[in-house]
């Protein structure tokens, strides 16, 4: 049994240089990250919830009744308005029904406010998502998945934080690539 700790890359925006997740390419990631759930065994996944790597997991992880829990840096609303209706793709819908469910769970956990700016946010989210699969998690029970092309950006890259941050707390990893 496995409990998923993931981050990943969101959707691109139109015409992005480089491509690191192009819309066109969701199918061939939800398939990978199912099988990838299937393979480990997993039994529960934590993660954040915006467009792309964060909403697919979830809907994988849903269909095949694994539990799920979403950490947000901010409420709902902004994290909605901020990370995922502003990129291609019908992604507020399935943000919507993701979030009702999992509040309706008691899986739904929303970062107090901080100060500093929106990076900051990101990386404490990313400092829960590990914290919450810890305490989903047994010893030998818990995997980071990193959704992602390969390559860090340069400036803030919370896929690459998040990256890090696993690897240092000792989670083994499993890349999905996106492209």
């Amino acid at each position: 049994m496995s409990i998923l700790a993931l981050a990943g890359r969101r959707i691109d925006t139109p015409g992005a240089d480089p491509r690191r997740f192009p819309l066109s390419n969701v199918p061939v990631v939800r398939k990978r990250l199912a099988e990838l759930f299937v393979t480990e065994n997993a039994t529960a996944l934590v993660c954040s919830a915006a467009c792309g790597a964060d909403l697919i997991a979830l809907e994988a992880a849903k269909e095949l009744g694994l539990r799920q829990r979403v950490v947000l840096p901010f409420v709902p609303e902004r994290f909605r308005e901020t990370s995922v209706v502003d990129r291609p793709g019908d992604w507020g819908d399935i943000y919507d029904r993701v979030i009702a469910a999992v509040e309706a769970k008691g899986d739904l956990v929303v970062l107090p406010p901080m100060t500093g700016n929106d990076n900051d946010a990101y990386q404490a989210a990313n400092e829960a998502i590990i914290r919450e699969a810890e305490q989903l998690a047994g010893p030998g029970e818990r995997l980071a998945v990193i959704v992602w092309e390969g390559t860090s950006r340069s400036g803030s890259d919370a896929t690459e934080v998040f990256r890090t941050l696993t690897e240092v707390a000792g989670f083994p990893q499993r890349f999905i690539p996106t492209v």
